[in-house]
């Protein structure tokens, strides 16, 4: 039985992805992201050490943070991140196996996928949203073929070469959910970079979706 959780109601559905982050400079960066209205955040697991970072990161994070790992392949890693109090795992592809693994940890789990296919499977599988990815490749119009034969209530997320500067236009294809790379947090950015371009997307964010969700 699947008892995944849901994509919580966030006030702006944002993801941070710090991909690339060091344990020692982790907890300023998500300070400054939750300080700037951020309430997720991804740390890929191809990072240096991540897991230690995810550990710092849930820490540090206000209570309702969602904080999780991305690049999540196995099942193996899922409970390792469950156990160090990781909440959010997200994926490049759709494994069953990882999705189900979510699942039955009660985590919040966001599969990649690129096809009508694939995005059936993974809500098959129990995923509590998508991750369209890369986005910048399927494009709005793309996604919004997709959404028109799923679920009503799934949760759409664009990412993958997406900015808060593509927010307009992913909206009029019903996405507002968004994971932000490189557009938000490069390695060698200082804690009041990332906090500048963080104020940046969320104020696009709330002009296009309005400051309340």
């Amino acid at each position: 039985m699947n008892a995944a959780s849901g994509w919580p109601p966030l006030q702006r559905s944002l993801v941070a992805i710090l991909r690339g982050i060091r344990p020692q400079e982790t907890a300023d960066i998500v300070s400054a992201l939750v300080d700037a209205g951020f309430e997720a955040i991804e740390i890929p697991l191809n990072s240096p050490d991540p897991f230690a970072s995810i550990e710092i990161a849930v820490n540090v994070a206000s209570k309702g943070v969602l904080v999780g790992a991305g690049t999540v392949l196995v099942p193996e890693e899922v409970d390792r991140l469950s156990e160090i109090g990781g909440r959010l795992v997200v994926s490049p592809n759709a494994d069953p196996a990882v999705i189900q693994r979510s699942a039955e940890l009660g985590l919040v789990s966001m599969p990649g996928v690129f096809t009508a296919t694939e995005a059936f499977s993974a809500l098959s599988a129990g995923a509590s949203g998508l991750k369209f990815f890369p986005a910048s490749v399927l494009g709005a119009a793309g996604i919004a073929a997709i959404r028109a034969v799923l679920p009503p209530e799934t949760v759409a997320a664009a990412v993958g070469g997406v900015s808060h500067k593509d927010f307009a236009s992913y909206a009029e294809a019903g996405v507002r959910t968004f994971g932000l790379g490189s557009s938000l947090y490069k390695p060698g950015l200082t804690a009041a970079e990332v906090k500048t371009r963080a104020e940046e997307a969320v104020k696009a964010y709330d002009t296009v979706f309005g400051r309340h969700q």
